[in-house]
Parts: structure tokens; sequence; C-alpha cells
């Protein structure tokens, strides 16, 4: 696995505005929801026409409601330790901030950081910890996921564990497969290499060819769902975002499989970071909608994350241009759903609770959903892109939006949260489920849920 620094480098010597007409030809292929290349790709990130970029937005909603519909999937992040071998520049947990109090939850306190985030209404979560682990090594964190599962309240469980963890050999990855993960995610952080070598003088991050090789090796293990990110500010954006689409790209070609997310952070003051506070590469607002514009169009059959880095404003704006996936009620050190939690990785700029998130999405126009179904369904990689590439997976994940929207509200709203949330069930029941069986399956499955039932799925 490599990436093409010297292709990369010649798409981004061309500087001058591209023809109209060119941009125009861009768009169209776009809606043919079959994605873009690196020259299509080139050609928008130098688009700078008001009217052109207004029309890249457009172009970006349209292939977001063909591939995914109106949903956004809710998550939040469960940090179980900060303990970390390397020393990023950019991040709290790196090894030389000594300032930063270290913790590696007990079994225990896992136990009930699950417990606070059921109590919120999540069903999906991401295991996130820092790339060291305490006594046991890897198998803390086989635990851990184990221990998050097991946890069952009057108000449910969490249904699926996603996890963001260090790049692991081959048979780390099966022995991972075997503990019924979601989506293994995975940051290159920056795809520049001089720059990555940099920012990652010690530890065993510094490698940076073993990192980019991770997915390779998680897909030959049989994880068949595999989350890639950039985090923004290291380098040029324009050199991350081609450098990650010949990321995607070539993992399509050695695997027949690209990533199932894509993550989009920016970099967010870190306590001990100097770096963190003015990044190197600082992207302009205009410029991250740009970013997720281009990438909701050059691959539209992936998974767009957006984390609570970013502000209300931002989130909101991201949500209309192609994010399909969001934290909420986010915290960032271990055991912060607890009392407050000590030794965050960066600084939140949408502190909200879960609930004030989903009436917020709601009234954008966009359906909360907490589905899981897919993961159980085995719709999963190749199966899951079988589906998403040409649409079809909307079928399944609207109508699971539905029944899990509808769980939440049964189970956690407000009287006006749930007036407003049914509203929309009815109305996209009767707009958007076309065919008349699915639509009588739909609404029996909701009467059922309405009388009790849990965790119905299609």
């Amino acid at each position: 696995m490599s990436i093409d620094h010297g292709r990369i480098v010649e798409e981004l010597k061309e500087t001058s505005k591209p023809d109209p007409a060119r941009v125009r030809e861009v768009l169209a292929k776009a809606r043919e929801l079959k994605g873009l290349d690196l020259p299509d790709v080139a050609v928008l990130m130098r688009t700078t026409d008001r009217e052109l970029v207004h029309a890249c937005y457009e172009t970006a909603r349209f292939v977001k409601r063909e591939i995914y519909g109106n949903r956004i999937v809710y998550f939040a992040p469960l940090y179980v330790s900060n303990l970390c071998k390397n020393d990023c520049a950019y991040c709290a947990f790196r090894a030389e901030n000594r300032g930063l109090k270290r913790k590696a939850l007990s079994k225990d306190e896992i136990l009930r950081e699950t417990e606070s985030l059921i109590e919120q209404g999540h069903k999906r979560v991401l295991l996130v910890s820092g790339e060291d682990y305490p006594e046991g090594g890897l198998q803390y964190v086989f635990d851990a996921i184990d221990a998050i599962y097991s946890v069952r309240t009057p108000k449910g469980s969490i249904r699926r564990v996603n996890v963001n963890i260090a790049p692991l050999t081959l048979p780390e990855f099966q022995r991972l497969n075997e503990h019924k993960i979601g989506t293994y995610q995975i940051f290159q952080e920056t795809y520049h290499e001089v720059s990555y070598r940099g920012l990652h003088p010690r530890g065993p991050k510094a490698d940076y060819r073993y990192r980019l090789e991770t997915v390779g090796r998680a897909f030959e293990a049989g994880i068949a769902d595999v989350g890639v990110g950039v985090l923004f500010g290291l380098y040029d954006w324009r050199y991350e975002v081609l450098a990650l689409l010949g990321h995607v790209r070539a993992l399509e070609k050695s695997h027949g499989l690209g990533p199932h997310t894509i993550s989009v952070p920016r970099i967010e003051p870190a306590e001990g970071s100097a770096l963190s506070a003015r990044p190197p590469y600082a992207v302009t607002d205009a410029e991250f909608k740009k970013i997720i514009a281009i990438f909701r169009m050059a691959v539209p059959y992936t998974g767009i994350i957006l984390s609570t880095r970013e502000s209300i404003p931002m989130r909101r704006a991201a949500l209309d241009l192609g994010v399909s996936q969001i934290s909420a009620g986010s915290r960032t050190a271990p055991g912060g759903y607890g009392e407050g939690g000590s030794g965050a990785q960066f600084s939140l700029g949408d502190t909200r609770p879960l609930n004030e998130v989903v009436y917020d999405v709601l009234k954008m126009g966009h359906i909360p959903s907490f589905c899981t179904g897919c993961y159980r369904r085995g719709r999963v990689g190749k199966d899951f892109m079988d589906l998403a590439k040409p649409g079809l997976i909307k079928q399944h994940c609207l109508p699971n939006a539905m029944l899990t929207f509808a769980e939440y509200l049964y189970d956690f709203a407000d009287p006006d949260l749930s007036q407003k949330g049914f509203d929309v069930i009815r109305v996209m029941l009767e707009r958007e489920v076309v065919s008349e069986p699915l639509r009588v399956k739909v609404g029996e499955l909701l009467r059922r849920v309405r009388n009790g039932e849990r965790d119905l799925y299609l």
C-alpha cells in the first residue's frame, strides 16, 4: 500500500480557476452516484465562483438524499483509557504531556459509563483508547468490549460497539473480530509522509507505512467495515483530500472494498499541545464545508462522520452537505460520563446533551436514527456496498431509522419532542416509503414498538 505522492503534487500544480463547463461536467458525473476521480476532485477544489460552489453543495445534498435519505445516525465515544506510548504533537494523550492525569477505567467504571450512555438514549458506542494499555495488554480492550455489551438496563443496551484503537497485527485483528465489533476505525492523521514523521517523532505510531497498511490487515482478518480519516490542519487540506481518495481507490483495487466511513475532524485545542492551538495548516469554515461536499460526491456510498469538535453552527451546515453520522452528548476523557472524568483528548465545540441535538436535527428536516440493523443482518462490507452504491440501502435504513427513533421518543423524549417526532415519522411513512407492502410492514412494526417491543429492525 502506498500513496502516489508525485501524482497528487502534479494535480495540485494547476492553480487556475477551472472552466465552468468542466465544473458542471464533474457535477453531472457526481449525480450518476458512481464517485469521482482525482482529476475531478482537483477541479472542484479549485472552484471558487460562488454560483458554482453553491452548485457543488446542491449536488452533495442530492447525492446524500439518493444514497442515504435524510437520516442522521447517532453514536457516542466511550474513552476507556488515555494511556499512550506515542508523542503526537497535536494530542493531549501524548506521552510527553506530563501534566495530563492518566486513567484507564476499571471494569466497574466501564459498566457505569455504559449505563450513563444508555440512559441518554444511545445504542451505538465508539470505544476509544490511547495507544497503550494497562496490565493485560490488548486483552484489556477485548474485556472492555465485552463489558459494554454485557450491560442491560430498563432503558435498553448498547447494540453495537465500534472501535478506535492502535493498529494491530493480522492475528490481533482476528482476535478483535471475535468480539462482534461493528466498524474498526483508524485515522492516518496526515497522508503527507514528511509532515507525518515530524508530527510523530516517537512511539509505535512513528511508523507511517505500518499505519497506512492497517486497513488492509483488518480486511484480511475478516473485519468487513473499516473507517478512515484525516485530522485536518496538519497539512494542506487539498493534499489530504486527494491522498485519502487515493487510499480509498487503492483499497478498492486491492481488496474490492473501500472504507465504510470517512471521518473529517479538524484540530481543536488540546491540553499540553501548543501546536493544537495554532494548527500549521488551519482549515477555514468555507474550506471545511467544501471538503465535506467533495467527499460526499467522490465516495457517495461511504458514511461521513462529524464529531462534537465542531461548533453548533458548523455541525448544522455539515449535516446539510452530506454528513450521515454524528456524535452527540460526547465526552473525550475516561470517566467523562460520570463525574466529569479527567485527561480529555481535545476540546469540544458542541457540548449539548443528546436530547437537544436530536431536537435540533429534527427541526432541520432530518430523521434521527439509532439503527444498528445492518451489522446484525450481515449487511456489512461488500454486501452493504452492493446496496449502497445503487441507492438501495435506503429501503432498509429509512424504516430502521423510524423504528429506532420511535423507540427513543417513547423512552426518552419530552411531550413536545415526542409530538414533533411522531409527526415526522408519520409523514415519512406516507411519503418516503414508496412500496405499499413495505409501508404496511413498517406500520405494523411501529405499532409493536408502541406496545412495548424493542429492537425491531429490517
